[in-house]
């Protein structure tokens, strides 16, 4: 028999600070967490906005005796296992490494997870190496000022220029440290995986979470996504994929937050993770935990062309559907065992780059019909801009929020030609009745994924 899946822990860092609440009070506000790029110089870039987190130290968020592991951290992984610890707290679950700590310990007396018994999925981009780590090795790769692939790794006595990098400078980088580094910390040793597929990630490692409680492999996952963009070779990356807003010296960022209007030239960067604690419903309600939401329906498609309009591909027209969106948000449904009719409100990518926002839309308006027009919408972007890996997993906890409250937070929109059909302007922050909500995210990729969650206790 299947088992019922629930989210009993949200754990969150975004550029509203440490915690769910914190990105919850930032969405109520309706003021953006999003400002001149520090980390970096952005000098050279069209966008110089985005949103940073302060005070990241994931030392302060693990055993003493795993601090020295932090060393070999990249930024996205210290995201990741700042964002496991609240999350574990938060669901009143402890592990070898939870009570360990002073930052956001779990109580003693918690219920311990079972190593065996409790997984982790956790999405992640591609870690780009900091520059200065970069420079020392690529300054003894050159030959006449030009770059020698030879010198770069060819050398038998221990004289190839990438002998200057850090030992464990590819540990440091994997894709998969996110979740290593969680399910070392916590003695994890359930199913795990690492996805990297953009935006789309943290929706895929919760489907795939779901899936492994209900089949029951695991009791309990730590589920999600996390990553930061804030980076030279990030950014580059975005800006040639022509996904980021020109700011240009700008320091308003409520006035590019434009998604789903002809208006947009893109979104802005973030960094920012979602993990949460998704346990079976026998688990928690055995020990009498809390229970945000349900994980009611998975879906995940995948868009096969424009992947990239404007850049490798031709510019999608007013008439582009997202093809991926729809399958996925379909097979959610599917999956619920609900219609179109029985959803509340939805969490969509809004983006904020025109043809990926036009397919998305497309894709509901094929899905719901004129029933669009009646469905509320919480935009996460807007606020906390677009985290990449970190951005699924970010819809998610927001939706379990609100599900949980029972409130919609607030909407930031700067005009321009907003959809008649589609709920996306701006919106105070209000009491809401939320049973069923859809969350769903196209990718730079053309992955997607969907999920449904449903009010705790509500019909299955």
């Amino acid at each position: 028999m299947q088992r019922d899946v629930v989210i009993t822990g949200v754990g969150a860092v975004s550029a509203a600070g440490l915690g769910a609440d914190a990105a919850w009070r930032a969405l109520e506000s309706g003021e953006p967490c999003i400002g001149p790029m520090s980390l970096i110089d952005p000098a050279g870039f069209a966008c110089r906005l985005a949103g940073e987190i302060d005070g990241l130290k994931a030392r302060d968020y693990v055993p003493k005796s795993y601090r020295k592991a932090t060393k070999v951290m990249a930024r996205d992984t210290e995201i990741a296992v700042i964002a496991a610890q609240l999350a574990i707290a938060d669901a009143g679950l402890g592990s070898r490494g939870s009570a360990q700590t002073g930052a956001a310990a779990t109580p003693q007396e918690a219920t311990q997870i079972v190593s065996g018994r409790t997984g982790c999925q956790i999405g992640a981009g591609l870690l780009s190496a900091e520059l200065n780590e970069l420079t020392g090795a690529l300054a003894t790769s050159t030959t006449e000022g030009d770059f020698d692939s030879k010198r770069w790794g060819g050398g038998d006595q221990g004289d190839s220029a990438m002998d200057n990098l850090p030992p464990l400078w590819m540990l440091k980088y994997l894709p998969n440290m996110l979740s290593c580094h969680v399910t070392i910390i916590h003695g994890a040793e359930g199913p795990s995986n690492t996805i990297t597929c953009a935006e789309s990630s943290g929706l895929l490692c919760l489907g795939e979470t779901a899936r492994v409680i209900e089949r029951g492999d695991a009791d309990a996952c730590f589920s999600g996504g996390a990553e930061s963009k804030l980076n030279p070779l990030g950014l580059l990356r975005l800006t040639f994929a022509k996904r980021l807003a020109t700011t240009n010296d700008s320091t308003d960022p409520k006035a590019f937050a434009l998604p789903y209007t002809a208006a947009s030239t893109g979104g802005l960067p973030s960094e920012a993770g979602a993990i949460l604690m998704v346990e079976s419903a026998e688990h928690a309600g055995g020990r009498g935990a809390q229970v945000y939401a349900t994980i009611s329906g998975f879906g995940a498609g995948h868009t096969a062309s424009p992947i990239f309009p404007g850049v490798f591909d031709e510019e999608a027209g007013a008439g582009y559907v997202d093809t991926g969106i729809r399958r996925a948000v379909q097979a959610a449904l599917d999956d619920a065992g609900v219609t179109p009719d029985e959803i509340d409100a939805i969490v969509p990518g809004a983006l904020g780059v025109q043809a990926v926002d036009t397919g998305e839309l497309n894709a509901l308006r094929e899905i719901f019909g004129p029933k669009l027009s009646e469905i509320e919408t919480i935009t996460v972007a807007p606020t906390l801009g677009v985290s990449a890996a970190g951005h699924g997993a970010m819809l998610a906890a927001m939706a379990a929020m609100a599900i949980h409250q029972q409130r919609l937070p607030a909407r930031v929109h700067a005009g321009g030609e907003i959809p008649k059909d589609f709920r996306v302007g701006p919106r105070a922050a209000g009491d809401a009745s939320l049973h069923t909500v859809l969350v769903c995210t196209p990718s730079l990729g053309g992955q997607v994924g969907a999920l449904i969650l449903r009010q705790a206790g509500g019909a299955a």
